[in-house]
């Protein structure tokens, strides 16, 4: 006559198969969300939309813009702050999916060991990545 082990935790039975079968909805809800995402294109601008980027929801760029006519591209002092403009462009578009990914993977990822996605869901963690 073999005793449950869980039943000296208030008994009841523990019920492994429920346990999976969460944890295998959740692993589905996760890619859901995670495919939503690389689908969704967010922006970002900087110099009153001089310079426009454009990344998906997981941080990966997808285009750049920039406004014709703002820049003399012989000028190396302008081609160097166009440069400077992309990345703070980037930046910003980053910060945005970076919000974006919060809102999407946050009740989900707060279920998990861990809790937080890399960086806090804050801008400055490492581009395209959310860790999983």
């Amino acid at each position: 006559m073999s005793q449950n082990p869980f039943d000296a935790l208030g008994g009841g039975g523990f019920d492994m198969n429920a346990l999976l079968q969460q944890a295998q909805q959740m692993q589905e809800q996760l890619q859901s969300a995670q495919e939503r995402l690389q689908e969704t294109v967010v922006d970002g601008t900087v110099a009153g939309g001089a310079v426009t980027v454009k990344v998906n929801g997981v941080g990966e760029l997808v285009g750049v813009e920039v406004k014709a006519g703002g820049f003399d591209g012989s000028d190396p002092d302008d081609l160097s702050d166009l440069g400077d403009m992309i990345v703070a462009a980037y930046r910003d578009a980053k910060a945005n999916a970076d919000a974006l990914a919060g809102e999407a993977l946050g009740p989900l990822a707060g279920g998990l060991p861990g809790g937080d996605l890399p960086g806090g869901g804050q801008p400055g963690g490492a581009p395209g990545q959310l860790g999983f």
